[in-house]
């Protein structure tokens, strides 16, 4: 393979690139949620480059930061940086490259979301020093993450709406309750080395069951959603899709039997995220 080529390629599999699908499709859904449809292309263009900004940076600042960690964690002791494939510096070039990016696109969309932008750095680079000191990091991933959802919608509002803080909330919990799955991989790991994680402090059985509390208020907070922004029938279909999905990702995962959750977090988690901004920009349109 061409040298260029196999290190971007490590860089994106550093950045975990394929993952924005998580987040990307509810940015947009807050986009459509307030422009009552599609917004216009400069924002859509905008908010896609503040969302590949923010990713890059987070996740840039995520491998330096668990670096020693990594070395030590069988399950991550391939990662491109860990492996030399990638140097430091160049991780760090990137991440200052996607402050940027965050930061120009939120100063060409709005006033609110330029002054928004330095917090939502803070969080995004500060979530990984979390783990260290709370097992609540879980939650804070998933307010971190959230604020997508929210950018999405301010990057066409300039202003926070009820909207706004449903999606947000929406997003957080469905995050975190992915999250607290794919941290139970890492229990025995988190326990040897301090770390603070709700399957290290409460055991994979209570790991679950959190998640699945947390998937509950998710599709209430969906339902919640809807209510408020009005919305119809197909955005109802899309609710009981994603509804549905959430259970079958809980029903992969049992205390005894981890060997399905890379599907239950990869690609369940991905046709969720997906289904529901298709399902709301029909109900949009429709509409209209």
């Amino acid at each position: 393979m061409n040298t260029a080529l196999a290190k971007v390629l490590a860089h994106l599999e550093n950045v975990k690139f394929a993952h924005t699908v998580f987040a990307l499709p509810f940015a947009y859904m807050g986009m459509i949620l307030a422009a009552g449809g599609l917004p216009d292309l400069r924002q859509f263009l905008l908010v896609t480059v503040a969302m590949v900004g923010a990713r890059t940076a987070a996740m840039c600042a995520n491998r330096l930061i668990d670096l020693e960690l990594d070395r030590r964690n069988p399950r991550t002791r391939a990662r491109p940086l860990v492996r030399g494939l990638i140097r430091p510096g160049e991780v760090w070039g990137l991440l200052v490259a996607g402050v940027m990016l965050l930061v120009g696109a939120a100063w060409q969309l709005n006033a609110l979301a330029l002054q928004l932008a330095p917090l939502a750095l803070v969080f995004l680079i500060g979530y990984s020093y979390t783990k260290r000191f709370t097992w609540l990091s879980h939650w804070i991933l998933g307010v971190t993450d959230g604020a997508a959802a929210a950018g999405g919608w301010i990057a066409v509002t300039g202003r926070f709406e009820l909207g706004t803080w449903v999606l947000w909330l929406a997003v957080a919990l469905w995050v975190a309750g992915f999250d607290l799955l794919y941290a139970c991989q890492d229990v025995e790991f988190d326990r040897r080395e301090g770390l603070h994680s709700v399957p290290a402090r409460f055991g994979v059985a209570g790991a679950l069951v959190a998640s699945r509390l947390c998937h509950v208020w998710t599709v209430l907070a969906w339902v919640a959603l809807g209510w408020v922004e009005g919305l119809h029938w197909a955005y109802w279909v899309g609710v009981g899709i994603g509804a549905a999905l959430l259970a079958y990702e809980q029903h992969l995962v049992n205390p005894v039997d981890l060997s399905r959750l890379n599907v239950a977090f990869f690609n369940v988690n991905g046709y969720i995220a997906i289904e529901l901004l298709f399902f709301t920009l029909v109900d949009l349109m429709l509409r209209r």
